[in-house]
């Protein structure tokens, strides 16, 4: 088993420190900082320090870490070999760095018995004989939790004396590294093999867990076999050739981890050694085997005891079943890298099975894609859509879903991203990325700073929309709907997330409209159905369809047949706001000041405006700053007013929304707010009316009552929400007292008097009376 050993000093964060006039004086003793007690080394040792600057840093390098020191062990067992680079301070160094958890100690040794399988396949197709009688190419793993130990063996190329002193004894040295640098200068026996090992220093992983080590190894070119063991925090290792019988190899190598007190009891379970299998090296391309307690029922004959009054003879037997346990060898990666395949050549029900399986789903999912991703960057995908949305609504804006399963040549690295490979808004994609560049030991500084991963993040979303375009644009209707019941919510939040994709997003984009109010409509929709005078993509946020349809800013609108977008989600008018345009029609609040219809009679317009200013202006005395200011509307036909926003504030929908946040700021709800403009119809009868009542009795109280209440009503209807409810339920009541106050008949209860006793009416009836005609009989508003 080649293990992996070839990341340099260099890489790792605490070899190199920032210069600045500070740090200058202690610059010459960087060369120390690595050295043995003494600051030198010892007799024997080959290493050249270099101090290197690079980005404003220098870092202090070993080109050669480490150089042998053969001894005679004293005790005859082996050959005793010392780490030349004060390894116990080194690798306690990169191994708590580089690793935050130690379960990853199993996949950096099978990936390493990976690599010497892969090795000996690739080296057997110019020497096959090197294969012999070693048997089939796999990897065994066996847990002892009586003597607290796991043993992993492959049939590998195993390593010779001298691969030993080399790779294992050498922490800048890896015999996977040097295998691919040998090809690559070979150019007659191929290029990359794809081999894991070249990414760090896998084997010395094994440490996180293990007080000791033993490596069993045997070579096809060697007729011997060699045994490597060290310690923890040793300096040195012991190296001697195996001569048992019983522990010979036909051909590979067997580490064997004995493993510490604290961590026996964990990893020494088969149950656990198979779940970190499945979950980080399952698709590995070679059959994992561990070792597994099973159960299986077998048939028994049991003695029938004799019955009261039977005499006594032979026996009597009965055959019945028990259920016994019992050890043996289990597959634990049944599961092949479908990505690996030609998409060509898999079916959509392999598709479909892999997705349940890798992401433990029930339902099959909307869409996939499979593809490959060459050039600059070189990486396998299959993405997914999943079938059902997220049953949790915080997951829509939790970018750490682990939905993404991210692998390095089949070996599971990570699904814990923070958004560096998808954004938050496609947080609900499923899906598994193999790359051939990345490091085994990804860490999240790795994924932030990496150009790779950057190039990754772009193609895979990309890749994505273009499976939603497809589902969009597909026959069957019924998948998008489905898909915008559960994910459209994502999709809005790209919109406010990622300004880079809009072209991308906007023609996803579903909402109701005026003239569809059962079935969603995309903006190409609209665009296609708008008239020859239409400038703009008119919309309307409430907080529900209804609201929108009764709201009083769409009557002159679909009275002039204008198609009005209905945005009944909270997150649907920041959206559209941050999108500003759509194929050169840019989008327009009809709920705000400055609606321009395309269309208008100017000539109508200015009369309306010129007669009714003095109204506008007594109204605006009447309301003081309630409103910024007092105007005709040009969007009503039926209703007497509305209340607008202005131009840059916030909308109604808005401002009900900014409300209800808990950490809302007050101070910029009142600023946001502060401009309301009330818009009144010309043409209705209540304005006619209040025009009368302002020229001919502006001091009236009663109209003063009425533009007080009008404006109330105004505020409820445009969607804004009163200051004070019961300040205006007591103006209501008292406007129906005025109204119906006498009119059937009420008795008094002094007097047991009946209104309106002298009235001419039939049957004891009330006689109906207009408003208007009590107004023109007691206030002298009309001319």
């Amino acid at each position: 088993m080649a293990p992996a050993l070839s990341r340099s000093l260099y890489t790792t964060p605490l070899t190199s420190v920032p210069f600045t006039p500070a740090n200058q004086p202690r610059l010459s003793h960087l060369r120390t900082s690595f050295l043995p007690r003494g600051g030198s080394l010892r007799t024997g040792v080959s290493c050249s320090w270099n101090l290197e600057k690079r980005c404003n840093r220098f870092a202090v390098k070993c080109d050669a870490a480490v150089a042998e020191k053969e001894t005679t062990d004293e005790e005859g067992s082996g050959e005793k070999f010392e780490y030349q680079a004060e390894v116990s301070r080194l690798l306690d160094l990169i191994v708590h760095s580089l690793y935050s958890h130690k379960e990853v100690f199993l996949r950096e040794l099978v990936s390493n018995a990976s690599d010497a399988l892969d090795k000996l396949r690739f080296l057997s197709v110019t020497e096959p004989a090197l294969l012999g009688d070693g048997g089939d190419l796999e990897i065994r793993i066996k847990p002892d939790p009586d003597n607290g130990t796991i043993t992993i063996t492959d049939t590998g190329i195993g390593m010779t004396k001298e691969e030993l002193i080399d790779c294992l004894g050498t922490i800048a040295q890896s015999g996977t590294s040097k295998f691919l640098k040998a090809l690559k200068e070979n150019k007659d026996l191929g290029a990359d093999n794809g081999l894991i090992g070249q990414f760090g220093v896998g084997f010395y992983s094994a440490f996180l867990v293990a007080e000791k080590v033993v490596v069993s190894t045997k070579s096809p070119k060697s007729d011997k076999q060699y045994v490597w063991e060290s310690v923890a925090d040793s300096s040195s290792y012991v190296i001697r050739e195996e001569t048992d019988p019983d522990n010979f190899l036909r051909r590979g190598t067997q580490i064997t981890l004995y493993l510490r007190e604290d961590d026996k009891y964990e990893f020494a379970e088969s149950t656990r050694i198979k779940n970190l299998v499945k979950n980080y090296s399952q698709f590995v391309g070679f059959p994992i085997y561990t070792w597994q307690e099973k159960s299986r029922t077998v048939e028994v004959e049991e003695e029938e005891p004799a019955k009261e009054g039977e005499e006594e003879g032979e026996p009597k037997k009965k055959k019945t079943t028990k259920t016994e346990k019992y050890w043996d060898w289990e597959l634990a990666n049944e599961t092949k890298p479908l990505w690996m395949r030609n998409s060509k050549e898999v079916t959509k029900e392999e598709y479909n099975e892999f997705y349940k399986k890798a992401f433990n789903e029930f339902l099959d999912p909307l869409a996939h894609n499979h593809f490959t991703t060459e050039g600059e960057v070189e990486f396998r995908s299959i993405l997914y859509i999943p079938g059902m949305g997220p049953l949790n609504n915080e997951d829509v804006t939790n970018p750490k879903t682990k939905n993404i399963r991210l692998h390095v040549k089949r070996v599971f690295i990570s699904d814990d991203f923070d958004g560096e490979l998808f954004p938050r808004y496609l947080s609900f994609v499923k899906g598994v990325v193999d790359s051939n560049d990345l490091p085994l030991n990804v860490s999240r500084e790795i994924l932030q700073e990496s150009r790779i991963v950057r190039i990754m993040r772009k193609r895979l979303i990309r890749k994505t929309f273009d499976m939603i375009q497809e589902i969009s644009e597909s026959e069957n209707k019924e998948d998008y709907k489905k898909f915008w019941e559960n994910f459209g919510k994502f999709l809005k939040l790209g919109c406010i997330e990622d300004t880079g994709n809009h072209k991308r997003i906007t023609p996803l984009l579903r909402f109701y409209s005026s003239k569809n109010e059962e079935e969603l409509t995309s903006l190409d929709e609209y665009i296609e159905n708008m008239g020859e005078n239409q400038k703009a993509i008119y919309y309307l946020a409430t907080d529900s369809l209804k609201s929108a349809k009764s709201a009083p800013f769409l009557e002159k609108l679909i009275q002039k047949d204008i198609e009005v977008l209905y945005l009944v989600e909270p997150i649907d008018e920041v959206a559209i706001q941050n999108l500003q345009t759509y194929k050169e029609k840019k989008f327009v609040d009809i709920s705000k000041e400055d609606l321009e219809l395309g269309d208008e009679d100017e000539v109508k317009d200015r009369e309306a405006k010129q007669e009714f200013n003095l109204l506008c202006d007594w109204m605006k005395q009447q309301l003081g700053d309630k409103v910024a200011k007092v105007q005709v509307s040009n969007r009503l036909s039926s209703s007497p007013c509305v209340l607008v926003s202005g131009k840059f504030g916030w909308s109604a929908n808005m401002e009900r929304l900014m409300k209800a946040q808990a950490l809302g700021d007050t101070s910029s709800l009142e600023f946001m707010r502060g401009r309301r403009i009330l818009e009144i119809n010309p043409d209705h009868p209540i304005i006619k009316d209040l025009n009368a009542a302002c020229k001919n009795a502006p001091e009236s109280s009663e109209a003063t009552r009425v533009v007080d209440l009008l404006f109330d009503t105004a505020i409820i209807s445009s969607g804004f929400t009163p200051d004070s409810p019961a300040e205006l339920g007591n103006k209501i009541y008292e406007m129906m007292a005025m109204a119906v106050g006498g009119r059937w008949g009420r008795v008094e209860e002094e007097g047991s008097k009946i209104v309106n006793e002298g009235d001419d009416t039939k049957d004891g009836e009330a006689e109906v009376i207009e408003p208007s005609e009590v107004r023109a009989e007691s206030d002298p508003w009309q001319d």
